[in-house]
């Protein structure tokens, strides 16, 4: 086979470093942006937040002793500009900027209390009582295998195989079944049940005992199935009850906490604080968004790395030491450009994608009526603003905004849309909040099926298939009419 050579012409698209870098910028929240901003400013000493004078009399200059080198080896340094982050003026540039956000502002992390594990809560009570060493052991490895939630999810013969495996402990699964009853006796009440129905019937049993306890407790061991599917006239039936006698029942069993871990207060979790990368107001009835100023930092080269590329022009003899100096100089300027400019470039998409959104939703910030909320699509705004969708995608979906009717998620202003009976475009998020208050007005006793919905809808000019309420109603949270279901 012979080999042959040919021309080819191909048209392909690749992202630059600096690109990559901006999409990556801009998909960040403001405080996983603030850490990258961090982690920059600490590998690279040629950027600075201009938030310190800088000392030129302390500056020392190269070390001339080093072996000459030729003038022919020289770096040509007259393209490393470094002007339109550094001024000449006495007065360094941050000073004489006006920025809204004062470091006053800034979120301050909250300390916590480094109080007893939920683990070790459990483990504290169980040295008051008297086990022996084998049901020591298994009683502290059943606590330890305690969910957050305060349920053991494993089997005992799974927990039987492990203690023999990686305890050295043989037991049975009646001797585990034993100790676990003395670990259902720790706080709180219910606390290593395997499922809800134990867990509920454990906080009965060591509830004071009255009519009313009683009859939760036989619903709970004997008709657990019909009581989770709310059939009311089979336990009346079943234990042979009015009406008034099982609602006294239902409202000890709510009373009840399905999960007992949860209620523990020395599980001390860090609550995850929002910070909004933007900020809507409404000023004299015009809407006014504002960028968070954590999003805009003052950024500019150091100056002290311009004095050094100085020293090396004015100097007359070059050294080895000094060109390795000034390549390392150079490279580290270039990369404090790219990423200033990468900032820079951030602020102005972020700015100019949420001000199409905020006009696009005009209605809806003004008023706060989820009802006005246009449907909107990644493609709509990105084709307002002439940006790829890609972009706009990385702009909503981790972002927040500050509103007069609170914080909410970018993301969720974008909407599908569905054509009503008068043939108006209209936001699926209008429908769903629609659906919502009809059930939430309903009889209780009486729940509206998706059916009888979907004729509520068509009523008011939504014409929405059955399938289509049930999606909507899963969407929301909203259980079947059965589960809603009140006496």
């Amino acid at each position: 086979m012979a080999l042959k050579q040919y021309l080819q012409f191909k048209l392909s698209q690749k992202l630059s470093p600096q690109q990559i870098q901006l999409m990556k910028l801009i998909q960040l929240p403001t405080q996983a942006f603030e850490q990258r901003l961090k982690q920059e400013l600490e590998e690279n000493p040629a950027l600075d937040t201009g938030k310190e004078e800088t000392n030129e009399d302390n500056f020392d200059e190269f070390d001339n002793t080093s072996d000459d080198i030729n003038d022919n080896d020289t770096i040509d340094t007259d393209d490393i500009n470094i002007d339109e982050y550094l001024s000449d003026d006495e007065i360094p540039e941050y000073r004489t900027q006006t920025n809204n956000y004062s470091a006053d502002d800034d979120e301050k992390s909250v300390p916590y209390a480094a109080g007893t594990s939920f683990t070790q809560h459990l483990i504290n009570q169980l040295n008051t009582f008297r086990l022996s060493d084998q049901e020591e052991e298994i009683a502290y490895f059943l606590v330890g295998s305690v969910d957050e939630s305060g349920y053991i999810r494993r089997s005992l013969s799974d927990i039987t195989d492990d203690l023999a495996f990686t305890q050295n402990v043989y037991t049975t699964e009646e001797e585990v079944e034993k100790v676990l009853q003395i670990v259902h006796q720790l706080d709180p009440a219910g606390v290593a049940a395997r499922n809800l129905q134990e867990c509920l019937s454990i906080q009965l049993h060591r509830k004071e005992q009255n009519p009313d306890v009683e009859l939760a407790i036989a619903i709970i061991d004997k008709a657990f199935e019909q009581f989770t599917k709310k059939h009311y006239k089979k336990l009346m039936k079943k234990f042979n009850i009015n009406e008034e006698q099982l609602k006294d029942a239902i409202e000890e069993i709510e009373r009840l906490n399905p999960k007992p871990g949860g209620s523990y207060a020395g599980n001390n979790k860090i609550v995850e604080h929002i910070v909004p990368d933007f900020a809507i107001k409404i000023v004299d009835g015009e809407l006014e968004l504002t960028l968070n100023g954590r999003n805009a930092p003052e950024l500019h080269v150091s100056r002290e790395y311009n004095n050094m590329l100085k020293g090396y022009k004015d100097s007359k003899e070059k050294s080895k030491a000094q060109k390795d100096a000034v390549m390392f100089i150079k490279q580290k300027l270039d990369a404090a450009k790219w990423f200033i400019e990468a900032v820079r470039q951030r602020q102005q998409t972020l700015f100019v994608t949420m001000s199409s959104i905020m006009n696009y939703q005009k209605d809806y910030f003004l008023t706060g009526d989820e009802r006005k909320l246009r449907p909107m699509i990644l493609k709509d705004i990105a084709d307002e603003i002439e940006m790829d969708v890609s972009t706009i995608s990385r702009v909503a979906n981790s972002k927040y905004v500050d509103t007069p009717y609170g914080t909410k998620l970018i993301k969720e202003f974008f909407s599908e849309s569905m054509t009503n009976d008068q043939g108006e475009e209209v936001s699926t998020r209008e429908i769903k909040k629609i659906l919502e208050t009809v059930i939430e007005e309903e009889n209780k006793k009486k729940p509206l099926t998706d059916e009888a919905l979907s004729k509520i809808l068509k009523e008011k000019g939504y014409p929405i298939a059955r399938r289509t309420v049930a999606k909507y109603r899963e969407q929301l949270d909203i259980p079947v009419a059965r589960l809603r279901k009140e006496l």
